[in-house]
């Protein structure tokens, strides 16, 4: 990685976790849909970045939020799912020898790959966080509901980020 990129990565980390503690973190609606947009950093990580860095970069990144919110672990564990899921896609889905993009972003790899790509990482961060501060089986459905709807809530979000900073590669 490069140092460009590296002083990117530590802005946009500095910008989303501003914006989500100062801005986002008393957004509700009715309890059912809480926007978490800082898992925008874990989405567009650049490819080349090491496994084991992604691990311990959504470690810190959900610490800092936990601290925030005080929760305790439930956002750090949510982060490092959503760099399991990450991984795994990305593996499924892009090949390793040519990583022609530095990053996955919505302009470098297209709208549809973009679109799956967030829905299962952000789908999977919440899911956990959800039922992780809940930790109860009687709210299921509840709490199954809670997830689905922030999800979709916080890809509205990304997608609106990405089309916002839309640069199409030129080919």
């Amino acid at each position: 990685m490069n140092s460009k990129l590296v002083i990117i990565n530590v802005v946009r980390w500095f910008i989303l976790l501003l914006f989500q503690i100062l801005l986002l973190r008393s957004m509700s609606f009715y309890n059912l849909a809480n926007p978490f947009i800082y898992v925008l950093f874990l989405l567009l990580l650049p490819f080349s970045t090491p496994n084991l860095l992604l691990y311990l970069i959504a470690f810190i990144t959900g610490l800092t939020i936990d601290a925030f919110y005080d929760t305790y672990g439930v956002h750090t564990a949510a982060c490092v799912v959503l760099v399991f899921v990450r991984i795994l896609f990305i593996s499924v889905s892009v090949s390793r020898d040519n990583f022609d993009e530095p990053e996955p972003t919505l302009g470098n790899m297209g709208f549809k790959w973009f679109l799956l790509y967030a829905s299962l990482c952000i789908f999977s961060h919440h899911i956990i966080l959800f039922f992780l501060e809940t930790f109860r089986l009687t709210e299921f459905n509840y709490t199954l509901v809670r997830s689905l709807l922030s999800s979709i809530f916080t890809l509205f979000i990304v997608l609106l980020i990405e089309f916002i900073f839309y640069n199409r590669k030129a080919r």
